[in-house]
């Protein structure tokens, strides 16, 4: 079965990884999770952990010990902060999460990443410019400029939902 590794970043969304790795798992993936270290925040690694029978990985490992998860063939960022977004597209890997991307793209594994900025951040110059580039690199980007929330938007309205259904559609569309 092919392997898909679930990479969190620091955001809400993150909670709800369970069941968007209960998909994948019907989908036949074998699923593995890795979190930045702002994405552990928001997560519950004890239930992921027991739900894909691999630990939650978040740091690196020492270069003499060996790998507890198996190779990757595929990654979803989800979800995909500004900042992971800027990092990826510029090819730094300051995190285990990072780097395990930036591998996966230069050996050509498929990526689906689906950011998550606010207003400001969705309009900032370099995340348009990291978009393009990620895009042009064959990652998959699942975003819609226009369901990000206004600036002047209610705070005490909630956020619009994360778009787990299209990262389920692009998970399905990927060759395996």
């Amino acid at each position: 079965m092919p392997v898909l590794y679930v990479i969190a970043c620091g955001g809400r969304p993150a909670a709800d990884l369970p069941d968007f790795v209960a998909d994948a798992q019907r989908d036949g993936w074998v699923v593995c999770v890795v979190a930045t270290p702002d994405g552990l925040k928001f997560l519950d690694a004890g239930k992921l952990e027991a739900q894909t029978g691999f630990p939650v990985r978040s740091r690196y490992k020492q270069p003499d010990e060996p790998d507890v998860l198996p190779p990757a063939d595929a990654f979803v960022v989800a979800p995909a902060t500004f900042n992971t977004v800027n990092k990826l597209a510029a090819g730094i890997s300051d995190t285990l999460a990072l780097g395990l991307l930036n591998e996966g793209i230069g050996l050509g594994r498929p990526v689906i990443a689906v950011p998550t900025p606010n207003v400001g951040l969705s309009n900032h110059p370099a995340f348009k410019a990291s978009l393009r580039t990620l895009r042009e690199w064959g990652v998959t980007v699942v975003f819609d400029p226009a369901s990000v929330p206004p600036l002047d938007s209610d705070p005490t309205t909630p956020p619009p939902p994360f778009p787990w259904p299209a990262l389920v559609d692009a998970l399905r569309a990927l060759p395996r």
